[in-house]
């Protein structure tokens, strides 16, 4: 089950997992993208066999219906939300699951550590790529949230106006490089975050909506109210919250006091601290020094822990998300250790402990005629 909004990759990385390891496929496109839904519809069965992989089009309805057959697994891409309703189908005929599920993913700025000017600017466009991009946020491993020291406030938010504007223009509405709010429900929802008015009022850029042409503008906050929904719930859009704190080291207990994230984005030149971020904090991925390039690498496993998502995928990851890898064991008929059957005695619990006692099993298992 794929989500809308990289509708392509999204479907088509855990089905080629999925056929290379030996499976049947039936993929649910997301609705929210019914072109690409409706292509891939069309397009998969003119090349690959249509017995064993089925496109399912359709809407919550049809999720529904599928989710009440007993699969060998089920691959969700999508809302925290709808994966709980995903695992709990799942549960009824104990199916595994690979969840993938996004979270708050926090961009963690030490400006200690820094301090080229140059290397602030190419921190702060990729902090901007990473948030903005080309779908204004609407992505998993976007930038939920920046956590700076208050002293450096001021200057990351001056550069992230500047390159804004350099990115978009003066009136990014007007900009061919950034893209709308999918639908009226998300624009609604990203919309009724900024009417709080403790979080209004700490917009120190941006702001403005145009309804109509479901557009938000790139959106920068300091210092929202962090039990605000903003803070609480994954931002899938173009708000930032910049976060401050007195010390940079301060994030790492931040970080651990809400749920585990998909991805923890930290720019920082401090080895130690980079250790520190590595052993004291728990994410499904870290990346030092710029933002969703983890994303495009098939060598490193992609996926969440705890409410960010379960299991892995991307590259050979995929193969082995959906095989199983089954043990067999084949031995000979003779030789036949007699130690290990009962009547017991002296002698052969004596045996036994001295094949454990000297680490003698390699020998014990090479009599027994053992073979993978």
């Amino acid at each position: 089950m794929a989500s809308w909004n990289f509708p392509l990759s999204l479907s088509l990385d855990p089905v080629i997992g999925a056929i290379a390891a030996g499976n049947t496929v039936v993929l649910k496109p997301s609705e929210v993208a019914p072109a690409c839904a409706s292509f891939l519809a069309d397009t998969i069965p003119k090349y690959l066999d249509s017995k064993a992989i089925k496109i399912v089009e359709g809407g919550p309805e049809v999720c529904q219906q599928l989710l009440q057959h007993k699969w060998d697994k089920i691959f969700f891409t999508g809302s925290q939300r709808v994966g709980r309703i995903v695992m709990s189908a799942a549960s009824e005929h104990l199916t595994p699951v690979t969840l993938e599920l996004g979270g708050k993913c926090p961009a963690i700025l030490d400006l200690n550590s820094i301090t080229d000017p140059a290397d602030m600017k190419t921190a702060a466009k990729r902090i901007v790529g990473g948030k903005w991009g080309a779908c204004n946020g609407q992505a998993c491993i976007a930038v939920d949230y920046v956590i700076v020291e208050e002293k450096s406030a001021t200057i990351l938010t001056d550069l992230l106006k500047k390159i804004l504007k350099r990115f978009y223009g003066g009136n990014p509405k007007e900009s061919n490089s950034i893209s709308k709010i999918i639908n009226k429900s998300n624009f609604d929802r990203l919309h009724s975050l900024l009417t709080h008015p403790l979080v209004n009022a700490s917009i120190v850029h941006g702001g403005s909506v145009d309804e109509y042409n479901m557009f938000i503008e790139p959106t920068i906050l300091l210092n929202p109210p962090l039990d605000s929904e903003l803070m609480t719930e994954e931002i899938f859009g173009p708000l930032l919250p910049v976060v401050t704190l007195n010390k940079i080291q301060e994030s790492i207990e931040f970080v651990n006091s809400r749920p585990k994230p998909l991805i923890i984005y930290a720019f920082t030149k401090d080895e130690s601290f980079k250790r520190q971020i590595l052993t004291e904090t728990s994410s499904g991925s870290v990346t030092f020094n710029d933002t969703m390039v983890q994303f495009l690498c098939d060598e490193l496993p992609f996926g969440g822990v705890g409410h960010s998502g379960i299991g892995r995928y991307h590259g050979k990851y995929s193969f082995d998300t959906f095989s199983h890898e089954k043990a067999v064991m084949q031995r000979a008929f003779y030789p036949e250790l007699e130690p290990r059957y009962p009547p017991w005695n002296s002698f052969k619990y004596r045996f036994i402990r001295l094949a454990y006692h000297y680490n003698y099993i390699g020998l014990v298992l090479l009599l027994l005629g053992l073979k993978k």
